[in-house]
């Protein structure tokens, strides 16, 4: 367990807690303001899982966290009866518990918009390394081996069918790059109905059809393992996944073993169930290139977030409501509890 901080006493500056592990790094004067508007910085970068208890002690007396995939949940948001804010660094909330955040009055953001592109550009590089089988070729030449074609030959992108499954602002980014490989799009998302450009389709003709299924859906209830074993066994052999979105929702294990057997051809993944990855059956596939949640990094994308986050906390001690809040409902008990603190 960690060591739980000193309780704050009348006389302490508010506390905001900051888990994301590049906020630093990436953005010097974030950490600059937040300390000249009179808050104590407490950086705890999340380098590994973390369990509830110890989020609870690191989250001791403060009013605001800036935070990486930490998990919030209902208990630990009940021990935290002075928080007022989670500033997610990033667009997914999935291990934040929102119907308590609502009941108590906790307003959760988003840094939405700041990483799209980012995004849409890596989910292209990781289908390039792919087809082009990058990772392998790379690892044969610094082995001394130069072999190009045979079973090392490389695929194209170019004229190929590429399914998306989630068809929001990364979704409509990157159907926008595959329109220069000449490639033809198929969509499924119950959302959306086609539009002249992409063809609309239900998941499971989607599978069927395309040479690249790419993942860009959010993690729901709805769609926690929405790639399993009967839906990757509907994907050609030839066919390669993509997932820039969220590891839960595919199976990592269906997809080590279809890769494993050759059922389907190729991965690139992003994102995992657990982060890291740990002992995850990916790891050791020599058909499956793997980064590490980097597909919404980079210099820009990451001061953007960075800064979003730090002027959601700076709104919500100031007394206003922040922008990119995603959970509206809880803005009346965060604004009661408010009125109590300073009657």
């Amino acid at each position: 367990m960690t060591k739980r901080p000193p309780a704050p006493t009348p006389e302490s500056r508010p506390v905001v807690l900051i888990t994301w592990p590049d906020f630093d790094v990436a953005l010097p004067g974030g950490r600059t303001d937040l300390e000249r508007a009179g808050l104590e910085v407490r950086y705890a970068p999340r380098l590994r899982e973390r369990s509830p208890d110890e989020l609870t002690d690191l989250l001791w007396g403060a009013v605001a966290a800036i935070v990486s995939t930490d998990p919030f949940t209902a208990e630990v948001l009940a021990a935290s009866p002075q928080l007022q804010v989670i500033a997610r660094v990033g667009v997914g909330f999935d291990s934040i518990d929102v119907d308590e955040a609502n009941r108590v009055g906790v307003m959760v953001t988003t840094t939405s918009g700041a990483n799209e592109t980012t995004v849409a550009d890596h989910t292209l590089a990781l289908m390039l390394a792919a087809t082009r089988r990058i990772t392998e070729h790379d690892r044969n030449v610094k082995a001394g081996k130069w072999l190009r074609t045979g079973d090392q030959m490389s695929w194209l992108l170019t004229g190929a069918t590429v399914g998306l499954v989630g068809y929001g602002a990364i979704g409509r980014l990157v159907a926008q790059r595959l329109r220069g490989f000449d490639t033809r799009i198929l969509v499924s998302d119950p959302a959306f109905h086609g539009d002249g450009h992409v063809e609309a389709v239900s998941l499971e003709d989607l599978l069927v059809r395309s040479d690249i299924v790419s993942l860009h859906a959010p993690l729901l209830p709805s769609t926690r393992g929405l790639i399993g074993t009967r839906e990757i066994g509907l994907m050609k052999r030839t066919a390669m996944m993509i997932n820039t979105g969220r590891g839960g929702i595919v199976s990592e294990t269906a997809l080590a073993v279809a890769l494993r057997e050759h059922r389907i051809r190729y991965a690139g993944i992003d994102v995992f169930d657990r982060e890291p990855p740990g002992s995850s059956d990916l790891l050791a596939l020599d058909n499956a290139v793997l980064t590490p949640h980097v597909a919404g990094v980079s210099e820009a994308s990451v001061a953007e977030m960075v800064e979003r986050a730090a002027m959601s906390v700076l709104d919500t001690v100031s007394g206003r409501v922040p922008r990119n809040v995603v959970n509206p409902q809880a803005v009346p008990a965060w604004e009661s509890r408010r009125k109590t603190s300073n009657a």
